[in-house]
């Protein structure tokens, strides 16, 4: 979903800097195309006679999959009305039922518009016609069979399927996942290992071998394990690339960037595992590596090497890469992008996957204590050869923007700047353009004043 954003993002660059755009990859045009197919094999799923289940949080398709069960992602669907410009009655419609602006975007979107005007628009009371081509979106989509919520760290996620669950008439059976924070407070605690890790390991992967029986009693049909193997074979090849592809930014100028990682979410976060996943991740490493070999950067002259902190602005892909590149700087990382999404792929045994997969969802990068992951971060930013942070504080969305204060303070220590700016997963009445331009302006000042004092 976040490529078919991408792909439709403004039609001008911003007004600010020297006028340069960023140069994306070409390859990612791929991506589009897969997920403009995903969405119309969703669409035909009752014509196909599949079995839907809806989900939010994190990324298990591959278990429905497995299944030859058809899913929508809440998430994912309100950033397809957002991108047909359809999320603002969405977000008044969940605002009407009573739903607070700051809550979850994502949540008041899909509540808003894919439920309770849906069921005004079947009576006939949404008041708007028959052939306007928002109710046409909204009458695509299926409604459940199942709803399974899997999140890490948001409170949000549980309540949600709660409300959809009741707006089902509380007649849709519901499946919930716990995946447990690793708070790190033993002393033995630390990324990937410890007896926090291992405990907490093993717990989501019983949860999720619990959900195969509940996925099998709803539909009458035994898991097949061999099939999710299978899958996961797909998924881990491409995951495996995507890192390699990754490590190449290295480089400088760095081949590609944050924006060319964000457009490249929805293949490893919700797409079905197939060959077109491997072929999508090796065709973006492949463009990578010729661009390294021409040394052709994702941004025209870098002086500036940046990380993102945040959830993605979905609303604001484009301008915000054309932004940036638009002062030299190219954001070569970020925590959404760099530390989530079958991150570990070689912790997962083709052979029996579940662990594996189970440990892939509690990395998840909000899911440890601060400590842990700062730390983390500032080995990308090593990595990385950053110099500065880029704080997007997403105003709905507090399972990011909680540490942020703590990262920024870290990255100071370290000697890099940092900026803060605000905005939203899909609400973009929340963003600013004229803060981030006067907070990038003072940034690179200052990153200047600090490479002249050196």
């Amino acid at each position: 979903m976040m490529q078919h954003i991408a792909t439709q993002g403004p039609s001008a660059s911003p007004i600010f800097g020297n006028g340069e755009r960023a140069n994306r990859l070409k390859s990612t045009k791929f991506g589009g195309r897969l997920v403009n197919d995903y969405w119309d094999n969703l669409f035909s799923a009752r014509e196909q006679g599949k079995m839907v289940v809806w989900y939010n949080g994190t990324y298990i398709p591959p278990f429905f999959h497995a299944h030859d069960l058809a899913w929508v992602h809440g998430e994912a669907w309100s950033a397809y009305l957002a991108a047909k410009h359809g999320e603002i009655p969405a977000q008044k419609a969940g605002e009407q039922w009573g739903y607070d602006r700051e809550l979850c975007s994502y949540a008041r979107t899909h509540i808003g518009q894919a439920l309770i005007d849906l069921q005004k628009l079947n009576d006939g009371t949404l008041g708007i016609a028959p052939d306007d081509p928002r109710a046409e979106t909204m009458r695509k989509l299926p409604a459940p069979d199942m709803i399974i919520n899997a999140y890490p760290y948001c409170s949000s996620g549980q309540q949600w399927d709660d409300i959809t669950y009741r707006l089902f008439g509380k007649k849709v059976p519901m499946f919930t996942i716990s995946i447990p924070l690793l708070w790190g407070g033993r002393t033995d605690a630390g990324y990937l290992r410890g007896d926090e890790w291992n405990e907490r390991s093993r717990y989501v992967a019983d949860q999720l071998m619990a959900m195969t029986r509940f996925i099998e009693e709803h539909s009458g049909r035994k898991y097949d394990f061999d099939r999710l193997s299978e899958v996961m074979s797909y998924v881990k090849r491409a995951a495996e690339l995507r890192l390699e592809a990754m490590d190449l930014c290295t480089t400088t100028p760095s081949p590609a960037s944050f924006f060319d990682w964000i457009v490249s979410i929805a293949p490893v976060n919700f797409l079905p595992g197939d060959q077109n996943l491997v072929t999508y991740f090796e065709g973006v490493k492949a463009e990578i590596q010729q661009r390294i070999a021409s040394g052709e950067g994702a941004v025209k002259d870098e002086k500036y090497r940046l990380f993102f902190d945040g959830m993605m602005n979905w609303n604001k892909v484009g301008w915000l890469a054309d932004k940036f590149a638009a002062v030299n700087a190219c954001v070569v990382a970020g925590r959404y992008t760099h530390m989530s999404f079958w991150q570990e792929p070689q912790l997962i045994d083709l052979k029996d996957p579940v662990l594996g997969m189970a440990q892939n969802y509690l990395i998840c990068p909000n899911n440890h204590g601060a400590p842990i992951m700062i730390g983390e971060i500032e080995k990308i930013c090593e990595k990385f050869n950053v110099n500065g942070m880029v704080m997007h504080a997403s105003r709905t969305c507090r399972g990011m923007t909680n540490s942020q204060f703590l990262i920024a303070d870290s990255a100071k220590r370290n000697g890099r700047q940092a900026l803060f700016f605000e905005g939203d997963v899909a609400d973009e009445s929340f963003y600013k353009d004229e803060l981030l331009n006067t907070r990038l302006e003072a940034m690179i000042e200052s990153m200047d004043a600090q490479r002249r004092a050196a």
